[in-house]
């Protein structure tokens, strides 16, 4: 809720830092409901289903909106971009076989609050961000494989400070109000490639035995 009043009032350095701090609570939660047994002690409330309603909104939903509200995709392609991830992300989010055996996610895991925070850094052109916005909406739905770097124990010793990287990365981003000298931006890029193929790399090299 604070993002998107963030967001309402096109303050988005403070709408971003909101989502990255949602983006660190999402990391820590599940295992911590872990650690707990909230299945067990908690057992009237679906934590599972929880995660997947605030994720919406987080991920996807108050991404979108700042994607088109900030005039980083307007017009028609801007449509077309927040029809394509509102839409495909429910489709995807839906889809009982999103997790793979490792706890990985199977096609692109609709994190759509990472790719639209690195486009408010870079600021490409618009007919780039839409074709990454399309290609990335059809990898949802590919058997591709992308880490959770919490969940997913290959190589988690280098995926799961690579991604506390990316949230220090972001956030200071977001803190100096995406200012295209500052050296965040080359840390987002590094970060974010990693954490983006790292997965479809690791189903290209098998795991030893």
């Amino acid at each position: 809720m604070l993002a998107l009043l963030a967001a309402a009032d096109q303050k988005w350095s403070l709408m971003f830092l909101w989502l990255v701090v949602a983006f660190f609570v999402d990391g820590i939660d599940g295992p911590l409901a872990r650690r707990y047994d909230v299945k067990v002690n908690s057992p009237l409330y679906d934590g599972e289903l929880m995660d997947l309603i605030v994720d919406y909104l987080t991920y996807v939903f108050i991404p979108a909106f700042a994607l088109f509200k900030s005039g980083l995709l307007p017009g028609w392609p801007g449509w077309l971009a927040i029809i394509a991830i509102t839409y495909g992300s429910v489709v995807y989010f839906s889809d009982t076989r999103m997790k793979t055996k490792d706890k990985s996610f199977s096609g692109f895991p609709g994190a759509w609050n990472m790719l639209v925070l690195v486009m408010f850094a870079l600021s490409p052109h618009p007919s780039t961000i839409l074709v990454i916005v399309v290609a990335l909406t059809v990898a949802m739905f590919l058997p591709l494989k992308f880490i959770h770097p919490v969940r997913t124990k290959r190589w988690r010793v280098v995926s799961l400070p690579v991604a506390l990287a990316w949230t220090f990365f972001a956030g200071w981003a977001a803190w100096v109000n995406f200012d295209p000298v500052s050296w965040a931006h080359w840390g987002l890029v590094t970060t974010s490639f990693y954490l983006l193929f790292v997965g479809i790399i690791q189903q290209i090299i098998p795991e030893r035995s």
